[in-house]
């Protein structure tokens, strides 16, 4: 049976087990061995990471064909108005590409919301609004692109879900390995 582990990524976490120039990696939270990150998120951004010795489901997460939705609580500057959101709904030209359709709306702030160091960068006279977008590609740095080209630059960016699983129950820098019961969960 594969091992998968859900890890809440802190914010300056490096996505890999092999030191890199004295940052924090995964091997600095979690001591199994032999699992890899199924996808990547970005050394600024939080939350769910997906670890599995099993190469097929890491693929399957992995790859935009496979359409496997990933959710992020997104945090940006001002408030967006509704031809903003429908842009990002409907696809973002982010220079490089036109982005997939994408579930967007608008949320209240998460809650619980875990603290996160360092603390975004707050400015008295912007006001910021929180977003829950919905993807089924996952490119390089894509959510802060699409919000940045919509007008809207992103301050945080949390994943709360991938697949069937979520950041429940896990506070950040914290991991659990699934069970036999959740592994034989539906998947997307």
């Amino acid at each position: 049976m594969p091992r998968v582990v859900l890890f809440n990524k802190p914010c300056g976490v490096i996505c890999q087990f092999s030191p890199s120039g004295g940052k924090r990696t995964l091997k600095d939270y979690v001591p199994i061995t032999g699992i890899y990150p199924a996808g990547r998120l970005d050394a600024d951004s939080e939350g769910l990471l997906v670890l599995t010795d099993d190469g097929s489901l890491q693929n399957t997460i992995s790859q935009p064909a496979k359409k496997w939705p990933k959710t992020y609580w997104v945090q940006v500057e001002n408030i967006p108005d509704e031809a903003a959101v429908a842009l990002l709904r409907n696809g973002v030209d982010i220079g490089e590409y036109v982005t997939a359709p994408a579930t967007v709306c608008q949320i209240d702030e998460p809650r619980p919301l875990f603290t996160r160091t360092p603390p975004i960068r707050v400015r008295q006279a912007i006001p910021t609004s929180w977003l829950e977008i919905t993807l089924t590609e996952g490119k390089n740095r894509q959510i802060r692109r699409m919000t940045a080209a919509a007008g809207f630059p992103t301050l945080r960016l949390i994943r709360s879900r991938i697949g069937p699983w979520t950041l429940d129950g896990l506070d950040p820098g914290a991991y659990r390995l699934l069970s036999a019961e959740e592994l034989a969960m539906p998947q997307e």
